[in-house]
């Protein structure tokens, strides 16, 4: 007879998973903006956004409302190494005078008793921090600030619900005079139990309540909160799981005892939760007499004591719950005993429910969460089977629980000692990172510095002392289509070398093909001479040659030239000075073109001609050239920084002639180097600036070039760990070696796809051991370098632009910019950004983007071309 009554109350695995995909998918509801209002999990943001580091300390109060006594507290926090706290407190009843009358007595009650907690600990002459728990959901819109959704438990106070209960709390505060409190935090109890254990365990990133009440909280990433504004960082949720079920979800799960004891409740309809709850389990009477069955089933059952599996199918609905955080991992499966009363579990692999449970390679780091059994007189047995009913559910979790000491109480001075620290450390960040953050006002002068240059460098009798250089390239035209025929172009700008074969077709057919093949170039080779770099240089040549079947051609060649070069024709270029690591020997004021002729001489075993030199962004602006007519500017934003763009003859005062256009290489990285930006550079402008191989030159570009931004961002986080905000204040030897930090590395770390355990994965290859907070400052650290780089290339470029509009004499330009380079390409907001200061200073500018293909190869072989067309047209 009692196995036909508890025959509904056993559920098999098979209905725990099923049940869990239900409650996944209410997750995913509730964190979602639209879905929320009629999620029955409501998933509340809490404002918590870190765990403890164990650098808080201080003393704060705390009180506890949310049960059948009120709490005070007094919480000292030691930075003592050993993350150690002392706790104090004093417990006061709740008469139901208070928890049944109105909202200003209850929050009167509460001041009344923190002004006779901090009289009877002689705290009443100092102004202490407070962390208010109040066990009750609340919609919160600030850590300080929450409104109360509905009562639970056993509190019916008017006038509470839909207003702010901190604001309550601190009003009536305010009518002490003799005490002086500042209210930093609401917090949820089970919020604070998760804080409690993340002070004694960094991985204890959940927390569960099974007591009078039931419910779970955890940190989730920002970026799956759709109910808060921000992508980056975490915020601990508070679940509210005790509705789930409420829109009939648990219904077919339900027994007759539950629809009884749910009408008979106080709050017939809502928090099905009661399934697992304790006050459900035995409100008045010993746990499963027969007098209980009798209560919920309306039928009398003899006999003194009853199957346990009553107490298994309560426990088995809780850890269908309790697995929603745990995922597959292939981890090893770890359980310590349990005990009843307070504890806390770790899952070292965790995913969120639902839509945000990620593929098997985006797991999110391991947390631990916090459980209250509450003195539950169930028997021990109940947290051993839930144990057990965990490792069947997710059997390759490891699992660990841990206890938690007054979690409601100490868990809130903690919260409240971390958001302090947040506060502190917030400060600290922000006057770090604030020379960083460019207004437009500035953007605007600086681009008007920018215009200022760039008419010295065109003009005679400034050009020799401008900064910005504005060499003539001799490229007098762009491709018209009528380019056909076979051509080589060299490629020389970084620690590879490329020598292409490049077939253009004109006609119907037009077309580009091009075979290439790279060649790396040895340090030794890049910092040696001259003679031994160009001989290099022909060697390469000479094995592609070899490798295509044409050694015995005389083609035309094009030579892209990534340095700052001063020409007099299209195929002599004078090297100005090395930048990019190069520093062969006896090069500088020397023709590149003859140095090559001289090695190939030299080889004697082909011969070439060589028709121009040209710069990489002269062969990005062609290559989109060739496409689109409209293609006047070139950009390259990626290892350097430069642009060039078609120049009206008549402003080129340093070449002869005024009829028709000549490409110019602004060459505009060594803006700055007469100090007419030094007021924006940092000091991490600086040390890179003094550590670099040539100091005191390209100051712009240092500081918007992918070359130089991975090493800003590292002297940042020096400074920021020497603080003690970053990696427990602990200088890492890899943080110490330059160059370790590349700009690839900036790239990965800001995409919006990158969990922050995937960030923490990454500093790990570089060598620094992380937390999760750490990740959150040094992504922020990335964002802001990688910003500003794009800023100060927008206003570069905006000052390109309005000259080309003034130049044409029109109110409102249309022009395409060719760009080039792995910082435009391959940051996740780099051209976004640029984009849109572009657009910003330069309102009556339409400026199209076009991404160029091969623009030092493909560009040079159509340099070289059209340098042959024009040749022959002036030859007829």
């Amino acid at each position: 007879q009692v196995d036909r009554y508890l025959y509904h109350l056993r559920l098999s695995d098979d209905v725990l998973l099923d049940v869990m995909a239900r409650f996944q998918a209410e997750m995913v509801k509730g964190l979602g903006r639209d879905t929320n209002p009629t999620a029955t999990v409501k998933m509340l943001p809490s404002f918590v956004r870190s765990l403890p580091d164990g650098s808080e300390k201080g003393d704060f109060l705390a009180v506890d409302l949310g049960g059948s006594q009120f709490r005070a507290h007094q919480v000292k926090v030691f930075d003592d190494g050993k993350q150690s706290s002392q706790l104090e407190s004093k417990f006061y009843p709740t008469p139901k005078e208070v928890t049944q009358g109105n909202g200003a007595e209850l929050f009167e009650y509460v001041a009344d008793c923190l002004s006779d907690f901090m009289e009877t600990k002689n705290l009443k002459h100092k102004k202490l921090p407070l962390g208010f728990t109040f066990s009750f959901p609340c919609k919160q819109t600030k850590l300080e600030e929450g409104v109360l959704l509905a009562w639970t438990k056993h509190f019916r106070v008017r006038g509470v619900q839909d207003t702010d209960v901190v604001s309550s709390l601190r009003k009536a505060l305010q009518k002490h005079k003799d005490i002086d409190v500042d209210v930093l935090a609401l917090v949820n109890d089970t919020v604070g139990t998760m804080m409690t254990c993340g002070y004694d365990d960094q991985r204890c990133e959940v927390g569960l309540i099974i007591g009078t009440g039931t419910n779970a909280c955890y940190m989730e990433e920002m970026r799956h909160i759709n109910l808060v504004e921000g992508d980056e960082g975490r915020m601990c949720i508070n679940t509210e799981w005790g509705a789930f079920g409420d829109d009939g979800a648990l219904d077919d799960l339900r027994t007759e005892f539950d629809r009884e004891l749910d009408l008979g409740s106080l709050n017939p309809g809502k928090q099905f939760g009661k399934l697992g709850a304790q006050q459900m389990l035995n409100p008045r009477k010993q746990p499963l007499s027969p007098g209980y069955f009798w209560e919920c089933c309306g039928k009398h059952i003899t006999g003194n004591s009853v199957d346990f599996s009553w107490a298994s199918r309560t426990l088995a609905v809780h850890c269908g719950f309790f697995t929603f955080y745990l995922s597959p991992s292939t981890t090893s499966l770890f359980l310590n005993p349990c005990f009843p009363k307070l504890e806390t579990f770790s899952s070292y692999s965790p995913k969120l429910a639902g839509g945000l449970i990620t593929e098997g390679d985006e797991a999110n780091h391991a947390p631990e969460a916090c459980e209250s059994l509450k003195s539950l007189s169930v028997p021990a047995r109940y947290a051993k089977r839930l144990h057990k009913v965990v490792r069947r559910l997710v059997p390759t979790c490891d699992v660990r629980f841990l206890l938690s000491e007054s979690g409601s109480g100490r868990g809130a001075a903690v919260v409240t000692a971390v958001a302090r620290r947040l506060a502190t450390q917030r400060r600290r960040i922000d006057a770090t990172l604030a020379p960083f953050l460019l207004p437009l006002d500035i953007l605007r002068e600086v681009k008007d510095k920018m215009r200022a240059e760039l008419e010295y460098g065109l003009k005679r009798e400034t050009q020799a002392d401008a900064t910005v250089k504005m060499l003539p390239t001799y490229v007098c035209g762009t491709p018209d289509g009528t380019e056909k025929g076979k051509f080589l172009a060299l490629d020389l700008g970084g620690t590879n070398f490329r020598v292409l074969l490049v077939k253009i077709k004109s006609g119907r057919r037009r077309s580009v093909q091009m075979y290439n093949k790279i060649f790396a170039i040895p340090l030794e080779i890049m910092q040696g001479t001259g003679e031994e770099l160009f001989d290099h240089i022909v060697q390469c040549i000479a094995d592609f040659l070899e490798y295509m079947g044409i050694k015995g051609a005389r083609l035309p060649l094009g030579f892209t030239f990534s340095f700052p070069c001063r020409q007099a024709s299209i195929d002599k270029g004078t090297l100005v000075g090395w930048t990019k690591g190069f520093k062969a020997t006896d090069c500088e004021g020397e023709d590149v073109v003859d140095m090559l002729r001289e090695a190939i001489r030299r080889r004697n075993e082909f011969d070439l001609d060589i028709v121009a030199v040209v710069n990489d962004t002269v062969g990005t602006m062609m290559t989109c050239g060739y496409e689109d007519p409209n293609c006047e500017i070139g950009l390259i934003a990626g290892t350097g920084s430069n642009v060039c763009y078609m120049e009206d003859m008549k402003n080129i005062e340093i070449v002869e002639g005024n009829e028709g256009k000549m490409c110019i290489n602004t060459e505009w990285g060594a803006f700055g180097d007469n100090g007419c930006i030094d007021h924006i550079r940092t000091k991490y402008d600086r040390e890179v600036d003094e550590g670099s191989l040539n100091p005191g030159k390209q100051r712009y570009e240092k500081m918007t070039s992918g070359m130089y931004l991975g090493e800003i961002v590292r002297q940042i986080l020096i400074d920021l760990t020497k603080q003690g905000l970053l990696f427990r204040g602990h200088v890492s030897e890899s943080l110490r070696k330059r160059g370790i930090f590349e700009t690839k590395f900036l790239s990965q770390i800001e995409s919006d796809r990158l969990a922050l355990l995937q960030v923490r994965r990454i500093l790990q290859q570089l060598g620094l051991d992380s937390t999760c907070d750490d990740s959150i400052i040094v992504k922020e650290v990335c964002g802001v370098v990688s910003r500003r780089a794009a800023r100060l290339c927008g206003a570069g470029l905006a000052a390109i632009v309005e000259k080309k509009r003034e130049n044409r004499g029109v109110e409102r330009l249309q022009i395409t910019v060719g760009v080039d380079g792995t910082l435009y390409k391959l940051h996740p907001h780099f051209s976004r950004v640029l984009r849109e200061t572009v657009k910003e200073l330069a309102p009556q500018c339409d400026v199209t983007f076009m991404l160029s293909e091969d623009g030092s190869g493909k560009g040079a072989a159509l340099i070289t071309a059209v340098a042959k067309r024009l040749h022959n047209v002036g030859q007829k």
